[in-house]
C-alpha cells in the first residue's frame, strides 16, 4: 500500500503560478505511474495530468502548455507545476497512484489539497 500526501494549493490570482508537490510513502514509488486530477464544486472529478513508469505524460487539453507534471524517484515525488493560472482552474487537486502488481491492480488517492485562483 502507498500513502500519499499533497502540498502546495493555495489562493493565488489569475496569471499566476502554484507548485503541488505529492510525496509517497510505504510501496515502491518508481513501479506506480503517477497522476493529478481535480474536482471542482459540482463537477466529476477529471485527469490533469499523468506521468508513467518510463517518464511519458499527458494531459488534459483544458491545462496544454500551461502544466508540466514531473517525478523524482529518488525522492518518491511527484510535482505539478502550473503557469498562467485561470479561474476554471481553481477546484481540489488529487494525486494518484496506479499500478497492476502481480495481476492485482492498485490504486490510491491523496486526501486533496485546495487550488483557488482569483483577485
Amino acid at each position: 500500500q502507498v500513502q500519499l500526501v499533497e502540498s502546495g494549493g493555495g489562493l493565488v490570482q489569475p496569471g499566476g503560478s502554484l507548485r503541488l508537490s505529492c510525496a509517497a510513502s510505504g510501496s515502491i514509488f518508481s513501479t506506480y505511474a503517477m497522476g493529478w486530477y481535480r474536482q471542482a464544486p459540482g463537477k466529476q472529478r477529471e485527469l490533469v495530468a499523468r506521468i508513467a513508469i518510463g517518464g511519458s505524460t499527458n494531459y488534459a487539453d483544458s491545462v496544454k502548455g500551461r502544466f508540466t507534471i514531473s517525478r523524482d524517484n529518488a525522492k518518491n515525488t511527484v510535482y505539478l507545476q502550473m503557469n498562467s493560472l485561470k479561474h476554471e482552474d481553481t477546484a481540489v487537486y488529487y494525486c494518484n497512484a496506479d499500478r497492476i502488481w502481480y495481476s492485482n491492480h492498485q490504486n490510491y488517492w491523496g486526501q486533496g489539497t485546495q487550488v483557488t485562483v482569483s483577485s
